[in-house]
């Protein structure tokens, strides 16, 4: 199933030359008091954006931004971005206050090859969310070809990210093409030793994730607030720490079966405070030996240890979701510490899920990735297997 994704066009397999390209990207950045707090969203679409411009193509550039609910609200509009983007371009970025309608289809006509032109927030409209064809039907007709580079949104069927692909001519951009090579080697061609560390809350968000998983990987490493649940379920007293108890009879059957016996690694040893609050006591702690009243914040001393060793001899790694609660430094330890033996490794790496790439970007080793998703959700749903609505609706080479 993973090849069949890399055997969709892009934007290199089209003629884009004299033609109106519309273009989804996902620009959904932080904004605050008008300005944009961080591009990197923006920065990752132009080589796209880029490469249409200089094919002489005539840019339409479309993305949603924050949650309006289908209405107009000038708190959540484009207008800031279109800014910033003419800034990093050091060109003029045409921007027109709706995406569909009169006003768009005239300020479309003018577009000449080489400019650029960027639409109001799609989700201002609720046809958007509601993939209503008669909105994805205007949106292609602003356009020759439609180009799909918001990866972070292609597990959603929007009439912009999946829609519009019915009626006009579909291709992924660079950026896309590159999740989508980039997430492959992990469903098609990972290089075995293949190992998964899986962190982050809750089981229950990853349990198609884990089984997808483990049919694939050689070893899956796991840690982070799911860990509590299967160390519950494996009979310890994790006191009070966060567990998942509608989960503890699925996870105590899991550990049963052998192909979780063969791969899944679970904490040898534990961090535990007496609050979950930064200036807390803090404790290394076997697996048996959670003070009364204490939680479990991240993972021990020897259980980094004993990742590292696995992460070390891996060919490819797969990591998503943190170790603990990173964002307190006393927590941070066991996130840093895998960011560490990963960026360390020499497999290949994939890190997908925005706090996993948040822990490499604060340990300040995203460079040392080969591999880090933008898209948090699509990444998790790609992995599991799923088909994204945003990806199938493209043209096959």
């Amino acid at each position: 199933m993973g090849s069949a994704y890399l055997d969709k066009k892009s934007v290199r397999d089209i003629d884009v030359a004299h033609k109106k390209v519309f273009v989804r990207v996902d620009f959904n950045v932080p904004i605050a008091d008008g300005q944009v707090k961080d591009a990197s969203r923006i920065v990752a679409a132009l080589p796209t954006i880029r490469y249409l411009l200089e094919n002489q193509a005539a840019v339409i550039l479309a993305s949603h931004l924050g949650r309006p609910g289908g209405q107009a609200n000038p708190e959540f509009s484009l207008r800031p971005v279109a800014e910033t983007l003419s800034k990093i371009l050091s060109m003029p970025v045409q921007f027109v206050g709706d995406c569909v309608g009169p006003e768009v289809k005239q300020a479309v006509s003018q577009l000449q090859d080489g400019q650029l032109l960027m639409l109001e927030n799609v989700r201002f409209h609720a046809e958007e969310e509601n993939n209503n064809p008669d909105f994805a039907w205007e949106l292609a007709h602003l356009a020759d070809i439609y180009v799909n580079d918001a990866f972070g949104t292609a597990h959603r069927a929007h009439a912009s990210t999946a829609g519009i692909a019915e009626y006009v001519p579909a291709v992924s951009g660079f950026l896309m093409e590159k999740e989508l090579q980039g997430l492959g080697v992990a469903l098609a061609g990972a290089k075995h030793p293949f190992i998964a560390i899986i962190g982050g809350a809750k089981v229950s968000d990853k349990i198609k994730f884990i089984d997808n998983l483990l049919q694939k990987v050689d070893k899956l490493l796991l840690g982070g607030g799911m860990a509590n649940t299967f160390l519950a379920a494996a009979g310890y007293d994790m006191q009070a720490s966060k567990v998942e108890q509608d989960k503890l009879d699925w996870a105590a059957e899991y550990l049963q079966k052998d192909i979780a016996k063969e791969k899944m690694i679970l904490p040898v040893d534990l961090l535990a405070a007496s609050a979950f609050a930064a200036d807390a006591e803090t404790k290394v702690v076997a697996l048996d030996g959670v003070p009364a009243g204490w939680q479990v914040l991240d993972i021990g001393p020897e259980t980094r240890r004993l990742f590292d060793a696995e992460i070390s001899a891996a060919s490819t790694v797969l990591w998503n979701g943190p170790m603990g609660v990173f964002e307190m430094d006393p927590f941070a330890g066991g996130t840093m510490s895998v960011a560490a033996s990963v960026a360390n490794s020499p497999a290949f790496s994939i890190i997908g899920g925005g706090d996993s790439v948040a822990a490499v970007k604060k340990a300040g080793l995203e460079d040392k990735i080969d591999h880090l998703s933008t898209g948090g959700g699509a990444s998790l749903k790609f992995l599991e297997g799923k088909k994204l609505p945003g990806v199938t609706a493209l043209l096959d080479k």
